[in-house]
C-alpha cells in the first residue's frame, strides 16, 4: 500500500526582495493614490503581498505535493486532487485572482506589478492549481476585449470571480505551433449560434470540478474561410449551455475524451476535449458576426499577458528552489573545510561554506532576482502607460514600445533560466534533492513546460528578431539602447560599480553589432541564418537587461548601505544586492560579447549536415 503524501508548505518567497523593487527601484509610490490606481497606496500594496503569502504558505502551498499525484477521469469528468476545489472557493474569497481586474467587471484594480508578485506567489505556491485560475482569467480578458456587451455582462464577472473557469483551446494533433493548420468547423445556425465539430489537445484546464461551468475559448474555421491563420474564427463554447443570466441549461456536447500523462504540473489538468461528437454543441463568436475571421488577432491580443504569465511561473518556482536549497545549505553538514582539508578529524561544515556551493547559490541568488527585476521593468512600463494615457500620448508610445520588445525576454529567459535554477538547486542538495523527500525534483519537473507552452521559446525569440526589433522603425529598440546608455554613462565612474557598469556598455555594444547582423541578413535576403540565430539573440538581450537591472538595484542598494546600520537586517539584504549584480556582470555579461562573436561567424553546420548524417541508425 503506498504512503499517503503529507500535506506540508515548502514554498518560501522573500516579500523584502519584492517591496524593494516596488518602492526603491521602481518608485511604484509615484503612481499609487492617482488614476486610475486612487485606492491603492503602500499600505495596501504591503498588505496584499503579506496576506497572499500567508494565504499560499496555509492553503496553496500543502496541496502542492497532494496535486503531484495528479488529476482522474471518471464517467467522463475530471476529478482534481483532494483540497483543490476548497482552495479555490478560498482563493476567490480571498480576492487574489480578481486583484488586478477592473472594478467594472467585480476586481480590486490593482496595478499590474502588484498582480505580478501576486502571480508569483500563487505559482510558486502551487502552479499546477493557479494554472485554473489563470486561464480562466486570460479567457475573460478576451471576451472583455472583444465581445459584446451581452458577452461580457455573462461572461466577464463569472469567470473573474471563479463561478466559472475558462479555458483557450487552439492546439490540434497536426496543429501544434502551426495554429493556422487547425481543422475544428464550425457551421452557422438560423439563431445566431454556430454548431462546432472537432478535437483539441494538450488543454490545460479542459475539465475540472473546481467551477460550476467551464467557457472554452475555441478556434474553429468555416467552410467558406479563407485557408491558414486568416480563417480562423474564436468562439466562445460553454461546457454546460446556459440562458442569458447565466442559468444552467445542461449539457453542451463538449467532453473530456483523456488527461495527457505528463512529466510535471500534474494537478493541472491537461485535456483532450471533444466537441459535438453528437453534433450538438454550439457556440456564438467573440464580438458577434462581425468578428468572423479575426481569432488570431483576438488570441494575440492576451498573448502578452499570457506569456509574462509564463515567464513568472519560471520565476515562481525557481525563486522558491533557490530559497529552498539556501536553507538545507545552511543547515546541512558535510566535509571539512577547505582550510582544514588535510585533517581527517576536523568537523563537519554546513555545506554552504564549500566554495562550489556558495557559486551555485549566489548564481541562482543573481538569476532570480534579475528575472524577477526584469518583470516588475515591464510591468512598470505597463503602469505608467496605463496612468499616462490620454496625458502624454509621446511617453505611452514609449512605455508600449517597451513592453512590446520585452515580453519575449520574460517569457523565454524566464522560462528557461527557471528551469536551470531548479536545475541548480537539486545539484545543491546533492542526492537528496532527486528524491521526493524534498520540493526541488518537483519544482524542476513542474518547470519545464514553461519553455514549451504559450508558444515554443523559439518562437519568442522569432518575435524578438522579426517582429519587435524592427517596430516603429526600430525606434523601441533605439530607446531601450539609451536607456542602458544613460545607465552606464551615468554609473561608470561608480566608486564601488564603476567596473561592471562598463562591462555593461561592452555588452550593450555587442547587442548592437548582432542587431545590425540581423539586419543585414534580413535586407541581403540571407534569412536561413536569422532562426539559427534567434534564440542566441534573445538570450543576449535578456542578460543584458537582466544585468542592467541588477546593477541599477545594486546602486540603490550600496547607497542605502551608507546609512543603514551593521546590526539591522537591511544591511545584509542591501549587501546581497550589490553581491547579485557583481557576479552576474563580472561571469554573465561578458558572455553577451561572445555570443556577438558567434553569431558573427555566420555557422552554417546544422543546415549543412545531411539528414542521414545525423544518425546511421
Amino acid at each position: 500500500m503506498s504512503k499517503p503524501i503529507s500535506a506540508i508548505n515548502r514554498y518560501k518567497a522573500d516579500l523584502r526582495e519584492m517591496f524593494f523593487l516596488l518602492f526603491e527601484q521602481y518608485k511604484i509610490g509615484e503612481i499609487l493614490g492617482h488614476a486610475p490606481f486612487e485606492s491603492w497606496g503602500e499600505d495596501e500594496v504591503r498588505t496584499s503581498l503579506s496576506e497572499c503569502y500567508k494565504w499560499c504558505k496555509e492553503v496553496a502551498g500543502p496541496l502542492n505535493a497532494v496535486g503531484d499525484a495528479g488529476c482522474k477521469l471518471e464517467d467522463g469528468k475530471v476529478i482534481t486532487p483532494p483540497g483543490f476545489k476548497a482552495a479555490w472557493t478560498s482563493q476567490y474569497a480571498a480576492g487574489w485572482k480578481s486583484i488586478g481586474v477592473d472594478p467594472e467587471h467585480g476586481g480590486a484594480g490593482s496595478p499590474k506589478s502588484l498582480q505580478i508578485l501576486v502571480e508569483e506567489l500563487l505559482s510558486g505556491a502551487n502552479t499546477a492549481f493557479s494554472m485554473y485560475g489563470g486561464l480562466a482569467y486570460g479567457a475573460s480578458e478576451v471576451i472583455a476585449n472583444f465581445g459584446t456587451p451581452e458577452q461580457k455582462a455573462l461572461y466577464c464577472e463569472r469567470m473573474f470571480g471563479g463561478t466559472w473557469g475558462g479555458t483557450m483551446c487552439l492546439t490540434e494533433s497536426q496543429a501544434g505551433s502551426d495554429v493556422g493548420a487547425a481543422r475544428t468547423k464550425a457551421t452557422k445556425n438560423g439563431d445566431g449560434s454556430y454548431s462546432i465539430k472537432g478535437t483539441k489537445i494538450f488543454i490545460s484546464g479542459g475539465d475540472h470540478d473546481l467551477a460550476d461551468n467551464i467557457i472554452h475559448l475555441v478556434l474553429a474555421r468555416l467552410d467558406s474561410a479563407p485557408p491558414g491563420t486568416k480563417g480562423l474564427t474564436l468562439f466562445i463554447v460553454p461546457k454546460l449551455r446556459t440562458d442569458d443570466k447565466g442559468k444552467t441549461l445542461g449539457s453542451n456536447d463538449v467532453t473530456c475524451g483523456a488527461i495527457e500523462h505528463k512529466m510535471g504540473i500534474n494537478g493541472s489538468s491537461t485535456c483532450v476535449l471533444n466537441f459535438g461528437e453528437n453534433d450538438a454543441c454550439i457556440g456564438w463568436p467573440v464580438g458577434g458576426d462581425v468578428k468572423l475571421n479575426q481569432g488570431m488577432s483576438q488570441m494575440f491580443s492576451m498573448m502578452n499577458g499570457a506569456r509574462i504569465a509564463v515567464g513568472v511561473q519560471g520565476l515562481s518556482v525557481a525563486s522558491s528552489a533557490y530559497l529552498n536549497a539556501l536553507e538545507y545549505a545552511k543547515e546541512r553538514k558535510q566535509g571539512a573545510s577547505i582550510r582544514n582539508w588535510k585533517d581527517a578529524n576536523a568537523p563537519r561544515v554546513p555545506i554552504i561554506e564549500h566554495a562550489d556551493v556558495r557559486r551555485m547559490l549566489l548564481d541562482m541568488k543573481s538569476r532570480v532576482e534579475g528575472i524577477r527585476a526584469l518583470a516588475i521593468k515591464l510591468t512598470n512600463h505597463q503602469d505608467c502607460a496605463t496612468a499616462l494615457q490620454g496625458k502624454d500620448d509621446a511617453k505611452v508610445a514609449y512605455h508600449k514600445g517597451q513592453i512590446d520588445l520585452l515580453v519575449p525576454l520574460v517569457k523565454a529567459y524566464g522560462s528557461d533560466q527557471g528551469f536551470r535554477v531548479c536545475e541548480t538547486a537539486i545539484q545543491t542538495y546533492g542526492g537528496a534533492g532527486y528524491t521526493k523527500d524534498y520540493p526541488v525534483e518537483q519544482y524542476c519537473r513542474d518547470a519545464k513546460i514553461f519553455s514549451i507552452y504559450e508558444g515554443t521559446n523559439h518562437i519568442q525569440a522569432m518575435d524578438l528578431v522579426g517582429r519587435k526589433l524592427g517596430q516603429a522603425g526600430g525606434a523601441n529598440l533605439q530607446a531601450f539602447a539609451a536607456d542602458v546608455g544613460k545607465f552606464v554613462a551615468t554609473h561608470s565612474t561608480h566608486e564601488a560599480l564603476g567596473p561592471e557598469a562598463k562591462k555593461l556598455g561592452s555588452a550593450q555594444e555587442a547587442l548592437t553589432q548582432a542587431a545590425m547582423k540581423l539586419l543585414m541578413w534580413f535586407q541581403t535576403g540571407n534569412l536561413s541564418m536569422v532562426p539559427l540565430v534567434a534564440n542566441r539573440f534573445l538570450e543576449m538581450m535578456s542578460e543584458l537587461t537582466v544585468g542592467w537591472m541588477l546593477l541599477e538595484g545594486a546602486v540603490i542598494a550600496h547607497d542605502k548601505l551608507k546609512t543603514t546600520a551593521h546590526d539591522h537586517p537591511d544591511h545584509a539584504f542591501y549587501t546581497g544586492k550589490v553581491h547579485a549584480a557583481l557576479y552576474f556582470a563580472r561571469n554573465v555579461l561578458p558572455g553577451v560579447a561572445e555570443k556577438a562573436r558567434l553569431l558573427e561567424q555566420e555557422d552554417r553546420s546544422p543546415l549543412e549536415i545531411p539528414d542521414a548524417a545525423f544518425a546511421t541508425v
